[in-house]
């Protein structure tokens, strides 16, 4: 799947970026239709802990899907984002294969 990660306002590590791109990677086993995608990785000012932001834009066919997740690391906040689109993802099927 062709991704393009954003880093805002910072230089994200190739080891960041390439952790994104194999988790992102495996959504193709739930739905092999997935046009492309964008990440944007932000880090929030302030003093909490859980201020890096994750946000997934998927395009697939007649439909956006999007999440956004915020945690003490972007892997973390990546692996809930995946999580969250594979339900996205798996909840698209089914109302397609209802029709």
């Amino acid at each position: 799947m062709k991704l393009q990660t954003h880093s805002v306002h910072f230089d994200a590590d190739q080891k960041l970026i390439d952790f994104i791109q194999k988790k992102a990677n495996k959504l193709e086993t739930f739905y092999d239709r997935i046009i492309d995608g964008e990440v944007f990785l932000k880090l929030e000012n302030g003093e909490a802990t859980d201020n890096k932001i994750v946000e997934i834009k998927l395009n697939i066919p007649g439909n956006q899907l999007f999440v956004k997740e915020q945690e003490s690391s972007f892997e973390a906040a990546t692996d809930k984002a995946v999580g969250a689109l594979k339900k996205q993802l798996l909840k698209h099927k089914d109302k397609l294969s209802s029709h």
